[in-house]
């Protein structure tokens, strides 16, 4: 009877490892397809508009969608990545000064708002 007893919770602490490392890798999909918007945002930063969408779509599965806004002396990225049912959001806040030093932009190459332009 003990061991009926002790296999019933091996079998169950089992089924429950195994639950949760698939959805932990689920997650981790959802967020690898989320970086993939920010490292698109932050190659396709030049130019003169103020806010970019952009679906990333590969096999017909939406991967990520990207909404870039320039602020007020920098940009605003969101990235949501997808992975089944899975969603993971990124939100980063970058300077102007931060993307030049970083190299994703020269100088002069990301219009820099000022309050008084809105």
């Amino acid at each position: 009877m003990r061991a009926i007893l002790i296999s019933v919770l091996f079998f169950n602490l089992t089924l429950l490892i195994q639950a949760q490392t698939k959805v932990e890798s689920d997650i981790e999909t959802a967020l690898v397809n989320a970086k993939k918007g920010v490292y698109w945002a932050l190659s396709n930063l030049q130019g003169k508009k103020a806010k970019i969408d952009k679906l990333i779509i590969n096999d017909d599965k939406l991967i990520s969608k990207v909404k870039v806004s320039k602020e007020v002396n920098g940009v605003k990225i969101e990235s949501t990545g997808y992975f089944q049912t899975n969603e993971v959001n990124i939100v980063l806040y970058k300077s102007s000064d931060t993307l030049i030093k970083d190299g994703y932009i020269k100088k002069g190459e990301l219009e820099i708002y000022n309050e008084e332009d809105y």
